[in-house]
Formats: C-alpha cells, sequence, structure tokens
C-alpha cells in the first residue's frame, strides 16, 4: 500500500465520520433553525477545510 492510497482512506473516513456526526443533528435537531443553520455552516466549515488540507497534502506528495 502506497503513502497516497493510505492518505485516500484516512481522507474518505474522515469525511464519512464528519458526514454521519454532522448531518445527523442538522437533519433530526430539535432545536430552533437558527440552531440547524449555525450546526450546518459548521460542517461545511469543516468540509472545506478538509477538501483543502487533502488537496494541499496531495499536491506535495507529487
Amino acid at each position: 500500500m502506497t503513502l497516497r492510497t493510505l492518505i485516500h482512506i484516512i481522507f474518505i473516513g474522515l469525511l464519512l465520520l464528519v458526514t454521519f456526526f454532522g448531518i445527523g443533528p442538522v437533519l433530526m435537531a430539535d432545536g430552533i433553525l437558527s440552531e440547524r443553520l449555525i450546526t450546518l455552516a459548521v460542517i461545511i466549515g469543516i468540509y472545506l477545510i478538509l477538501i483543502n488540507l487533502y488537496r494541499k497534502i496531495l499536491r506535495n506528495l507529487k
């Protein structure tokens, strides 16, 4: 297994964890709409950070 494959597996796992633990509270929360929207904004921010980090790491491997 190459380092590149290992990085793919790690980031797929991280994105799945963010999806599972992040989208659930947004869809199933009992709170008011603003609470859901704040949670959604945090989840989108985490996605953006992970995707940018993923792209940066893959560029450095080439």
